[in-house]
């Protein structure tokens, strides 16, 4: 049975309001869990095992799958037009809504749903739980307002592990896919440097059976973007947070990405909160694994090691330095 990491918030802020007149959220009739009928694993993209070793999982990537029943969709994509008057844009993204589910108990209690959350443990091949910052629960992304910019441009993720799920049916559109790089981020560092985007034979683009299938993604590690519409259309998709409970690993975040889109009086306390439970993780097998030792310096050692979390969350929140958001096409 899969537990959150951090529970969602028992109160929401002020500034925010329940969504009036939705359908209670029923698993049993709104789910349709199907698993992935194949993975692409980070070492296919040309990752080295020293530096997979410490990620959140081996996986990059699965095949589209299915999560929602048409019931499901249905009401996601009504949720998903009623949230749109909240949309935000920056560099990256024309139109998303963040914080989503501080508004709709339906979107809410489907981005934490323990049945949802045990199949995502299954596909990433580790424990995860949904995201312990409630901003990165389903986020909401839609078509842009010019036809030839992308939905979202060639990025790797702030968060580690994320589901992309198509809201609108995708047979509808012309254009808008979404599209992962069968490279790494160093590869795709250096083709921006260039002025290139990835060669087409080195682009895997996701075939969606319909709205309510979703793809699972290793967002930190791997290139992807939502690719522009040939054709003016409603294109919707949402994507759903998780966080390893090892804390052991690598972070793999870039919050400060974040401080230029999300409203500060939720980000700070939600990202101090992220920092905080990485630290009891990481101080509670101190607690139960620190051997006896006469090098104080190693001790020490494994002590700094354990707030790591907390210094560099202090640190971010703390520069006042410009800061852009991170992608891979020119500023």
């Amino acid at each position: 049975m899969t537990v959150a990491a951090i529970p969602f918030p028992d109160n929401i802020p002020d500034e925010y309001q329940w969504l009036d007149n939705e359908p209670a959220f029923n698993p049993k009739e709104h789910l349709a869990l199907e698993a992935p009928a194949s993975l692409c694993y980070l070492s296919e993209l040309g990752y080295d095992e020293q530096e997979i070793s410490t990620k959140a999982t081996p996986v990059a990537a699965s095949s589209p799958f299915r999560v929602l029943s048409p019931k499901g969709a249905e009401i996601l994509l009504n949720t998903a037009r009623r949230l749109r008057q909240h949309a935000i844009s920056c560099e990256r993204i024309d139109n998303m809504v963040r914080g989503g589910c501080y508004r709709s108990r339906f979107l809410r209690d489907l981005c934490i749903d323990p049945s949802l959350t045990q199949l995502m443990c299954e596909i990433y091949q580790t424990d995860v739980a949904p995201h312990t910052m409630p901003l990165h629960l389903g986020h909401m992304n839609f078509s842009p307002d010019k036809l030839e910019d992308a939905v979202d441009k060639w990025h790797h993720d702030t968060l580690p592990l994320d589901i992309v799920m198509m809201v609108t049916d995708p047979a509808t559109l012309d254009g808008g896919e979404f599209e992962y790089f069968l490279g790494t981020k160093a590869e795709m560092a250096e083709l921006a440097k260039h002025g290139r985007q990835p060669p087409r034979e080195r682009v895997v683009q996701a075939s969606f059976d319909g709205p309510g299938y979703a793809i699972a993604l290793h967002g930190n590690m791997v290139v992807h973007r939502g690719a522009p519409l040939h054709t003016p259309a409603e294109r919707i998709s949402m994507v759903n947070g998780y966080v390893s409970t090892n804390t052991a690993l690598d972070d793999q975040h870039r919050h400060k990405d974040l401080t230029l889109v999300d409203p500060p009086e939720l980000l700070y306390a939600e990202w101090a909160r992220h920092a905080a439970w990485r630290t009891k993780g990481k101080l509670e097998s101190l607690l139960e694994q620190l051997s006896y030792t006469s090098d104080r310096k190693l001790v020490a050692q494994q002590l700094e090691s354990a707030l790591t979390d907390i210094h560099q969350a202090i640190a971010d929140m703390k520069d006042d330095g410009d800061h852009k958001m991170h992608h891979y096409e020119k500023h």
